[in-house]
């Protein structure tokens, strides 16, 4: 089953994360351990802390199967 969300703000990517983490029957700290960071990490990512490292956050949706699609609604 494929599901498309539209991420506008840091939030919705951690609403993402959760939901999938929750569903994957994972706690916070079971993310931790399969993604080597810390706990606080995933859950300040959860809450949509803005400063979140990009590359550790990618590395946390890979971890859970979500993959990231760019699209713009400019003219060339």
């Amino acid at each position: 089953m494929l599901n498309q969300r539209q991420i506008l703000k840091s939030l919705d990517i951690g609403l993402i994360i959760r939901e999938a983490r929750k569903t994957q029957n994972l706690t916070q700290e079971d993310l931790s351990g399969l993604t080597g960071l810390g706990r606080r990490f995933i859950g300040d990512l959860e809450s949509g802390k803005e400063t979140a490292q990009v590359g550790k956050t990618i590395q946390v949706l890979s971890a859970l199967g979500i993959s990231l699609t760019a699209s713009w609604q400019w003219n060339e």
